[in-house]
């Protein structure tokens, strides 16, 4: 099977090329911005008609959330247009399209998790941004595959995790919120996820439509990097933790606003035998690879 990857040096780009690697009888090529503009139509079509895929992963995305209130446009275009206009270069193509998303669809008024059917109702450009690109991508193609995911974490690029261990070697104290709570996932696991529901998809066994992939237990914050300096203590990462105070968010304002509460249920992947992201081992795997 051939793969084309967009947004191949984010984290999850990067995981994906990792485990396609390890697949004999698979290629992939995966690109970046800096060699295909997915927001315009005419590149893509080339970009298509090139290579040639079975398969796209749209792994590229606008993801300076606070940067966002001040830059839709830009956002949107990347988020959204872009993601219609892959679409519809799939569809033209005849090939699936997997698309990844975002619990920031949601506004985090729930107090049990999100299904994938439950209301969405975004509280920032961003989540907003990312709304838009999912129903250009439901409308432009038959053959989607919408993975939605949270708090995305790996050993590649900046992310929460590398940040808050070097925070925790750098200080004595941090100050953490506590009361927004999600679902830390693994970059890794998010590949693997895609890689799985693509094939069987194409086999008929997974229809198109709209998926729930994120770490299999709900944390806040503050609890998530007490386990990440906990392990890294374990590890000789660090020489003990920092005290980590819990705050609320509303001590620690952004331009965007975060949902509260972003859980997402996973049960409709489950049922098809792809288990959420064990999201401590991933953490496990990220200790490990810095400290190598």
């Amino acid at each position: 099977m051939k793969w084309l990857i967009t947004g191949g040096n984010g984290q999850l780009g990067r995981c994906l090329q990792d485990r396609l690697q390890l697949r004999p009888g698979d290629e992939f090529r995966a690109v970046d911005a800096d060699i295909l503009d997915i927001t315009d139509e005419a590149a893509v079509a080339a970009e298509l008609a090139s290579y040639q895929p079975d398969v796209l992963i749209n792994a590229a995305a606008y993801t300076a959330v606070d940067k966002a209130e001040s830059d839709e446009a830009v956002a949107a275009r990347v988020n959204a247009d872009a993601s219609g206009i892959l679409a519809a270069a799939c569809e033209k193509a005849g090939i699936w399209l997997a698309h990844v998303s975002t619990d920031y669809v949601f506004d985090g008024s729930a107090s049990i998790a999100y299904r994938e059917e439950d209301p969405v109702s975004p509280c920032s450009v961003y989540g907003a941004t990312k709304l838009d690109g999912e129903k250009l991508v439901t409308a432009g193609t038959s053959r989607h595959l919408i993975v939605r995911t949270a708090w995305v974490f790996s050993e590649y690029g900046n992310n929460f995790v590398k940040t808050m261990l070097r925070l925790g070697r750098e200080r004595d104290k941090l100050s953490v919120v506590a009361d927004q709570f999600g679902c830390p996932t693994y970059a890794g696991d998010i590949a693997d996820c895609l890689i799985r529901l693509v094939s069987m998809a194409r086999d008929g066994k997974a229809e198109a439509g709209i998926y729930h992939f994120a770490g299999d237990l709900a944390v806040n914050w503050w609890s998530f990097t007490r386990e990440i300096h906990a392990m890294a203590v374990s590890k000789g990462l660090m020489s003990e933790a920092p005290v980590l105070e819990a705050i609320p968010g509303s001590a620690y304002p952004t331009p965007a606003k975060r949902p509260a509460f972003s859980v997402l249920d996973c049960s409709k992947l489950n049922a098809l035998g792809i288990a959420p992201s064990d999201w401590r081992s991933g953490l496990n795997h990220v200790l490990n690879t810095v400290s190598e």
